[in-house]
C-alpha cells in the first residue's frame, strides 16, 4: 500500500521523538491511514506515556506480468514488464527496438498511479475528473464545451511553474483565435491560417513561432468497400489529384508537396529520389474506364474542420478535391464530421474516403508506418496488406541504420503500389504568443510545455483548435487532448522543450543490453503523484498492463482500442480471437 508523503514524514517524526523520549531503539514507520485519525488528548511532561510497540511497514511487492511466449500477436514486440525494485523497471523485447526510448517518451504512455488505476478500472473518463497525474499542473475545472482550468502542481519534483494557472480555450475559427491573441485575451494560438503568419510578423505586440514539417496531410481509403477495393481505382485517382495547387493555395511558407508518406527529413525512411504518381487528369479518366468505371462513380468525402498543421484549411481543401474529382467524372459529396466521432469513424473503418494526416509523436518512420500501415487495431485502411506489414516489421526490428532503410525502400515502393492513401502535403504551421510570453515555443511533435514559459503573470491563456476528448490519454490519437494531458502527466522519457531529443523523465537513466531487447529504467526518488502517492516501479508496470493485457479489468480506456499501444509496441497478450 502507498503511502502519501506528508502523512509519513509527520508519522515518521512523532514515533522518532517518542522513541528518544523513552530511550527505545528506533523502528521502522508504521502504515498511515488514508484519512489522519483524530489525535489522542495530549499529555504533560511530568507524565510521559510508553511509545506503542511499532509494526513493520509492508515490503514492497514487485509486480510483473511476462508473456509464455512471443507468439501472442503476430506483431509482438514485448515478452515482458517487471519492477525489478522500488525504482526501477525493466522491459524485455521479442526483437530489437532502436525507437524504444522514444517511444516510452510519448504522452500515451504517461505513468499513472496503480491504486487510482485500479480504483476507477482504467476507465478514461472516470480518470480524466479528475485526472491524478505527476505532471507540472493539476485540474482545478473543466467546464465541458467552454474551458479547462489547470492550477500549479505545488510539489511538482520539477519546481512549481512559474504561472499559477494555465486556461485552454478553443475555437475551430483561426481567425477568432488570432483576433483575441491580438485582443490580449489569450496568451497563446495554435496553428495560426497561412494567410496571418505575415500580419503576425510585422506585429511587435505577438511572436510567430514556426514548425517543422514532421507530418503529412493525406486523402484516405477504406481498402474494403466498393469501389476502393479496386487497387486500379486508387492508382487511378493517384493521377487525379493536382496535389501543387493545393499546396500553392491553401498552405503557408514552410509547406511542401508529399511524394512519400514519410516527412522529407526522416532518415532510415525516406527513400531519395522516388516520385509520387504524376498528376494526369487524363490518365486518370482512362485507367478508371479500364477498371469498370468509364463515367465514374458517386462516392462521399468525410472531413473535420479543425485546423491541424497538415491540414490548414480543411473545409476549402475538401471543396478543392471535390472540383478535382470532379474533373475525372467522380461525384463527391462532402461529409462534415464533429471531430471526436471523425476520428472514431475513421479509426473503426466505417468511412471510405476522407480526408486525414498524421504529426510526427516522435522522430521515427516506425511512428508513421507501423500505426498507419501494420496495426490491426487500426482499421482506417480497410484490410492490411501482408507484404506491407512484412517489410515495415522488419525495418522497424532491425537496428542497423543501413539494413533498415533497404526495407523501407520497399515499404515505400509498396504503398506507391497499393496506394492505401494519397500523400498530399507536408504543412508548414505555427503557433503564435504575444511577445511577453518568455520560453515561448512551438514543438515539432506538438508537445508545447506550459511549465517552461513565464509571461510574467499569474494566469495564461492558450487557445487550440478542439476541445480534448478527455484527460487520461492512453486511449486518445488526438492532438488537442495530448497536448492537454502533457501538462498533467509524464512518461518515463521526455522529449526536449521545442525539440524532438529525447531527455530524462520520470526515469532519470536507462540503458539497453547490446542487441536492444533489454531496456532498464531508473526513477526519480520522491516523485509524488497529484493525490499524494509515491511513485514506485508498480506504477510504470501498471501503467503499461492496462494498456498491454487485454484481459485485465483495467484494459478499458474510452473506447478500449489503445491505438497508439498496438502501433509502437505490436498486438495485445491475452486478446480474444479475432472474429
Amino acid at each position: 500500500m502507498k503511502r502519501h508523503s506528508a502523512f509519513t514524514l509527520v508519522a515518521v517524526l512523532v514515533l522518532l521523538s517518542m522513541f528518544m523520549a523513552a530511550c527505545a531503539p528506533a523502528a521502522t514507520p508504521t502504515t498511515v491511514p488514508a484519512e489522519p485519525t483524530t489525535a489522542p488528548e495530549p499529555t504533560t511532561a511530568a507524565e510521559p506515556t510508553t511509545a506503542p510497540e511499532p509494526t513493520a511497514a509492508p515490503s514492497f511487492e514487485p509486480l510483473s506480468l511476462a508473456a509464455p511466449d512471443c507468439d501472442y500477436a503476430s506483431n509482438a514486440l514485448i515478452k515482458s514488464v517487471e519492477a525489478v525494485d522500488e525504482l526501477t523497471v525493466k522491459f524485455t523485447l521479442c526483437v530489437p527496438d532502436p525507437a524504444f526510448p522514444s517511444k516510452v517518451a510519448f504522452s500515451a504512455f504517461g505513468i499513472h498511479d496503480q491504486e487510482f488505476l485500479d480504483a476507477n478500472q482504467g476507465d478514461s473518463i472516470k480518470m480524466s475528473e479528475p485526472p491524478n497525474g505527476t505532471g507540472p499542473y493539476v485540474l482545478q475545472e473543466w467546464v465541458h464545451g467552454d474551458h479547462i482550468t489547470l492550477e500549479a502542481n505545488p510539489n511538482y519534483w520539477g519546481g512549481e511553474p512559474p504561472m499559477q494557472t494555465v486556461i485552454f480555450r478553443w475555437s475551430t475559427e483561426s481567425a477568432q483565435r488570432l483576433l483575441e491573441l491580438q485582443a490580449g485575451t489569450v496568451d497563446g494560438i495554435d496553428n495560426p491560417a497561412p494567410e496571418d503568419f505575415p500580419t503576425i510578423e510585422a506585429d511587435t505586440n505577438l511572436q510567430l513561432k514556426p514548425r517543422e514539417a514532421l507530418n503529412i496531410f493525406y486523402i484516405g481509403f477504406q481498402n474494403e468497400m466498393p469501389p476502393f477495393d479496386n487497387e486500379a481505382v486508387r492508382q487511378a485517382l493517384a493521377h487525379a489529384i493536382n496535389k501543387q495547387r493545393i499546396v500553392d493555395n491553401y498552405y503557408p511558407a514552410g509547406s511542401s508537396v508529399a511524394e512519400q508518406f514519410l516527412p522529407d527529413s526522416f532518415s532510415p525512411g525516406v527513400t531519395p529520389g522516388l516520385a509520387w504518381y504524376p498528376y494526369d487528369g487524363e490518365l486518370a479518366k482512362q485507367l478508371l474506364a479500364d477498371a469498370g468505371y468509364p463515367d465514374g462513380f458517386e462516392t462521399t468525402l468525410s472531413y473535420r474542420n479543425v485546423v491541424r498543421g497538415y491540414l490548414p484549411t480543411p473545409d476549402k481543401v475538401a471543396q478543392e478535391l471535390q472540383a478535382q474529382l470532379a474533373e475525372v467524372g467522380v461525384t463527391v459529396t462532402l461529409k462534415e464530421m464533429e471531430s471526436t466521432a471523425f476520428i472514431d469513424a475513421t479509426s473503426a473503418g466505417s468511412e471510405p474516403l476522407y480526408l486525414l494526416g498524421w504529426g510526427a509523436d516522435y522522430p521515427d518512420a516506425t511512428n508513421f508506418f507501423d500505426y498507419h500501415f501494420a496495426a490491426p487495431a487500426n482499421k482506417q485502411f480497410g484490410a492490411l496488406f501482408p507484404d506491407l506489414v512484412e517489410e515495415i516489421r522488419a525495418g522497424g526490428s532491425t537496428a542497423d541504420s543501413a539494413q533498415r532503410q533497404v526495407h523501407y525502400d520497399e515499404v515505400n515502393d509498396l504503398i506507391k503500389q497499393h496506394v492505401p492513401m494519397i500523400p498530399v502535403a507536408h504543412g508548414g504551421n505555427a503557433a503564435a504568443y504575444k511577445a511577453d510570453v518568455e520560453g515561448a515555443h512551438a514543438s515539432p511533435l506538438t508537445t508545447e510545455i506550459f511549465a517552461a514559459m513565464d509571461n510574467g503573470t499569474e494566469q495564461f491563456v492558450w487557445m487550440q483548435n478542439g476541445e480534448p476528448a478527455a484527460l487520461t490519454c492512453a486511449d486518445e490519437t488526438d492532438g488537442e487532448t495530448l497536448r492537454a494531458c502533457e501538462q498533467i502527466y509524464e512518461a518515463l522519457l521526455a522529449y526536449e522543450i521545442g525539440g524532438v531529443a529525447v531527455e530524462p523523465g520520470l526515469a532519470e537513466t536507462y540503458e539497453s543490453n547490446t542487441d536492444l531487447t533489454e531496456w532498464t529504467f531508473h526513477l526519480r526518488s520522491g516523485v509524488t503523484f497529484h493525490n499524494g502517492a509515491t511513485l514506485d516501479a508498480n506504477d510504470v508496470v501498471a501503467s503499461y498492463l492496462y494498456q498491454w493485457d487485454a484481459s485485465s479489468p483495467n484494459h478499458v480506456g474510452r473506447t478500449a482500442t489503445f491505438e497508439y499501444f498496438s502501433a509502437m509496441f505490436g498486438g495485445f497478450l491475452n486478446a480474444p480471437p479475432a472474429e
